[in-house]
C-alpha cells in the first residue's frame, strides 16, 4: 500500500477575482471547478491544475472577503514548488512575471516569488521523473509551462525529525536528511521538506490550509485504519464530491489530508468546461439561490478567451 504523491495544496484568499486573474491566467493554470466550501457554502472554493484536474497539479482556495493578510509560521507550509521543464523556462517566466508586476528572484535552477497575497512560491526545473502535468493556455509555449507540483517546505519548531516516525513509518516517505523527505508514488514523487523557525504564524490570506495526499480509491479505508493505528485523531471518511477524503494534524501541527482519485472534476462537467459555472456539493445545492446572489461574479479564463474570440 502506497500513497501516489500529493493529491491537492489548499490555501486561503481574500481576493477571488484576483486569485484567478493570478493562477488562472499570468501562470495559466487551468480553473477546473469553481464550487464552494462544503464546511461554509458562503464561501468559494476554486481549483486550478492540469488540463484533467489531475491529482498532483491541483492548487485550491477558499475564498473569505476580507480577510486579514496571514503569516507562515511554525507547523505551517512556507513554500510551494511549481515544477518546469527547463532554464529556459525560467528566463520566460521571469519576463512573464515582471511584466505582471511580480518581483522574482533567481536561484540555482529555481525562480522564487510570491503571489499577490504574500504565498510564497518556486518555480524548480523538474528533472527527476514525474510526468508533466501541464495546461494549456495560448501566450505560454508547452515547454515553459508548469508542469505540476513538485513540493513543499514547511516550517518546524523546534526540531526537524518531530514526524519523522509518522512520515517514513507509517506514510511512507523516505528520510533525505536534514529535514527533507520523499515520498514515491507508482508514478509521480512529491519533495516535502522543513525550515526551523522561532516565529508563530497566523492563518489568513495568503497561506496554506492544508496538503492532501493521493490514495488509490481501495486504500483509502485502510490508510485511515493505519494513520490511527500510529496515534493520529483522524476523522471519518468525508465524500466530497470529487473525491472522498480523511483528516489529521501530524506532529508539526500541520493538517494532513488522504484524498481518493475517484470521481474526479468531470464527474458533474464536460470535461472541455470544467470550471465555468457554479457547481454546488450536493449537500448545499438546495441554497443556490442564495449563493448565486452572496458570492461574487467570476468569469473562467479560458471561457473568457472563447467568448472574446467568437465576438
Amino acid at each position: 500500500m502506497k500513497l501516489e504523491g500529493m493529491h491537492h495544496i489548499t490555501m486561503i484568499t481574500a481576493d477571488a477575482p484576483q486569485n484567478v486573474a493570478f493562477y488562472g491566467d499570468v501562470l495559466g493554470l487551468r480553473m477546473v471547478k469553481k464550487t464552494v466550501n462544503f464546511d461554509d457554502p458562503t464561501a468559494y472554493h476554486l481549483y486550478f491544475g492540469d488540463e484533467q484536474g489531475s491529482p498532483g497539479s491541483i492548487l485550491t482556495f477558499f475564498e473569505y472577503p476580507g480577510a486579514r493578510q496571514g503569516r507562515a509560521g511554525a507547523g505551517m507550509i512556507h513554500t510551494i514548488q511549481l515544477g518546469v521543464g527547463s532554464d529556459d523556462a525560467l528566463a520566460f517566466w521571469a519576463e512573464r512575471l515582471a511584466a505582471a508586476g511580480t518581483a522574482t528572484e533567481r536561484g540555482e535552477r529555481s525562480l522564487r516569488f510570491t503571489d499577490p497575497e504574500g504565498l510564497g512560491l518556486e518555480l524548480v526545473v523538474a528533472g527527476d521523473g514525474n510526468p508533466p502535468l501541464r495546461a494549456i493556455h495560448p501566450e505560454i509555449p508547452a515547454e515553459y509551462a508548469i508542469t505540476g507540483v513538485e513540493g513543499a517546505r514547511a516550517y518546524a519548531a523546534g526540531t526537524l525529525d518531530a514526524d519523522r516516525a509518522l512520515l517514513t513509518e507509517t506514510l511512507g516517505f523516505t528520510d533525505e536528511g536534514d529535514g527533507t523527505y520523499r515520498l514515491d508514488g507508482e508514478e509521480r514523487h512529491f519533495h516535502w521538506a522543513y525550515d526551523t523557525t522561532s516565529e508563530r504564524g497566523c492563518g489568513g490570506a495568503g497561506t496554506v490550509h492544508h496538503i492532501a495526499w493521493h490514495a488509490p480509491d481501495a486504500d483509502h479505508v485502510p490508510w485511515q485504519q493505519r494513520v490511527a493505528g500510529a496515534g493520529m485523531h483522524v476523522t471519518p471518511v468525508i465524500d466530497r464530491d470529487y473525491f472522498r477524503s480523511v483528516y489529521f494534524r501530524q506532529p508539526q501541527g500541520i493538517l494532513f489530508e488522504i484524498a481518493t482519485t475517484s470521481p474526479g472534476f468531470a464527474v458533474d462537467e464536460e470535461p472541455d468546461r470544467l470550471g465555468e459555472e457554479l457547481r454546488l456539493p450536493r449537500r448545499h445545492e438546495h441554497l443556490r439561490p442564495q449563493l448565486e446572489r452572496l458570492l461574487t461574479p467570476l468569469t473562467n479564463p479560458r471561457a473568457a478567451r472563447r467568448a472574446e474570440a467568437l465576438s
